[in-house]
């Protein structure tokens, strides 16, 4: 006879997907190209969808959607790390500020440039919403190290705006 399984009140997973796909698509954005980040996005439902069943009825979805989101972009990134990229001609020189072809405007370039943890701690917190301790659990350390990390961020973007501009922050 099978194991019982109490009665769970999860939503309909298509309410789920209407609600939190926005924030999980405006998480892949940031940390992936336009083209990646769609492809994660499709990912982190299918993936969801799968684990769906098994999920607690007092879950947080939101953050569990969005650590699912995290773990595709870190996939993504880790393929394009191992991936040759072919080109006919060198370009001169390589930019530091936007990825090529993104057509980003320059904030988002920067916080392209910035360094995957203080990244991924920034679009965590600031886009998806999420605590220090919930980022900290994502990244694999503590809530504190997620606050330097999103600390350390900050910092560089607003060194780049004051030296851009001229300002003093």
């Amino acid at each position: 006879m099978p194991p019982h399984r109490p009665e769970t009140h999860l939503p309909p997973f298509e309410r789920v997907v209407a609600e939190h796909g926005p924030t999980v698509l405006r998480v892949c954005r940031a940390m992936l190209s336009a083209a990646d980040a769609d492809d994660a996005w499709s990912e982190t439902f299918l993936a969801a969808l799968r684990a769906y069943p098994d999920l607690k009825p007092d879950a947080n979805l939101e953050a569990w959607l969005v650590t699912i989101a995290h773990r595709k972009a870190i996939d993504v990134h880790r393929v394009h790390g191992r991936t040759p990229i072919p080109t006919e001609v060198l370009p001169e020189r390589a930019s530091t500020t936007d990825l090529p072809g993104a057509g980003d405007d320059e904030l988002w370039g920067e916080v392209a440039a910035l360094p995957f943890t203080q990244r991924a701690a920034l679009v965590y917190h600031y886009i998806g919403g999420l605590r220090y301790a919930e980022i900290g659990e994502l990244l694999g350390n503590t809530a504190e190290a997620a606050r330097r990390a999103a600390s350390d961020g900050r910092a560089a973007l607003r060194r780049h705006y004051s030296t851009e501009t001229g300002s003093v922050s």
